[in-house]
């Protein structure tokens, strides 16, 4: 499916920021399963400087600076992708051979996956994590199975309600009261997961907005969205990583649905947070989010090599190539 996807996020400030240094996921992933068609990243006003690298999920991020008072922040970007048809793997492993698989042994070979298995700063260690999980893994069943039937009770158990949670809620409040946004089931399900001591990985990215004639809309399509993975080995190498949507109850491989857009991954929110910044000044913004994705007509395919010839006459940025960037690391706030 040929996709075209639009974000827009403006930040108002009071009073004017003299300084900021903003990083941001907004390229969706160029892989085997994902072709990346065309991106442009317009910063208004214009940065002082603006780049691009991969990060060490292999996400490309882009970080620009701005070093002129300003009383607005307007970010648009703009990308065009195919995403695959989605199938759901068959795999018959154990989950508890998984477990044991990623259990430390002395001498034992490496597993990449073993860095998904650990608490991030969004993902805690806690008991309540696994009695929620644990009906899902009787003895004997197969991870796949076991993990889908833990995104089927999330479906159920959950309520998804806008503005039940914060940007920052921890996924043990989301816990307890049911109900929260995508961001929350995520990172539950990902919590979950790891207190059985199983890998899973944060994905972030979008939906279609207008559902397909004879389907339902999905919940989240009409902001940023975001989904959990979770690694079996048994499976193929490259196709390991089997996605997990408990909001709309969809699993599949190389994402829930050939109407979702991966865009990026990591151990949490806090790794793919779509933009986040350190600021001097601003002492109160407001914020607006606008995502649309919509079908890409043949005329609107636009290569990149035709963006980059198009650049010196553009404020925009094409991110067609990877430079070496500076890494922000703290950030006085996050997009959610």
């Amino acid at each position: 499916m040929k996709l075209q996807i639009t974000h827009e996020t403006v930040y108002d400030y009071v009073p004017a920021v003299e300084t900021a240094q903003h990083m941001a996921y907004l390229i969706p992933l160029d892989s085997a399963t994902q072709t990346l068609l065309g991106h442009r990243l317009q910063v208004t006003p214009e940065p002082a400087q603006i780049n691009t690298t991969l990060d060490v999920f292999g996400n490309s991020r882009s970080f620009f600076a701005l070093q002129v008072p300003h009383t607005q922040l307007r970010v648009l970007a703009n990308s065009q992708v195919v995403t695959q048809a989605v199938h759901l793997p068959q795999s018959d492993m154990g989950w508890d051979a998984v477990r044991e698989h990623f259990r430390y042994q002395a001498h034992g070979s490496f597993d990449a996956a073993t860095e998904f298995v650990f608490a991030s700063p969004m993902v805690p260690r806690h008991a309540e994590f696994f009695a929620y999980a644990r009906p899902s893994f009787s003895a004997g069943t197969g991870l796949l199975a076991a993990a889908i039937d833990l995104m089927h009770r999330i479906y159920s158990d959950f309520t998804y309600e806008s503005q039940s949670t914060q940007v920052n809620t921890p996924a043990l409040e989301a816990l307890a009261q049911r109900k929260g946004v995508c961001q929350d089931f995520a990172h539950i399900l990902i919590a979950c997961l790891r207190n059985m001591g199983l890998p899973a990985r944060y994905v972030s990215g979008y939906l279609l907005t207008e559902a397909a004639p004879g389907t339902v809309k999905l919940k989240g399509s009409d902001a940023s969205h975001a989904w959990a993975a979770v690694y079996v080995p048994d499976l193929p190498e490259g196709k390991r990583w089997v996605d997990l949507d408990p909001t709309n109850d969809r699993a599949g491989w190389p994402s829930p649905g050939e109407d979702y857009v991966t865009l990026a991954m990591g151990r949490d929110f806090s790794d793919v947070s779509p933009i986040r910044g350190v600021i001097h000044g601003g002492a109160s913004h407001t914020l607006r989010v606008g995502v649309t994705v919509e079908p890409l007509a043949p005329a609107q395919v636009t290569s990149r090599q035709t963006q980059s010839q198009s650049q010196s006459q553009s404020q925009s940025q094409d991110f067609g190539s990877i430079q070496s960037q500076s890494q922000c690391q703290n950030s006085s706030f996050n997009q959610p």
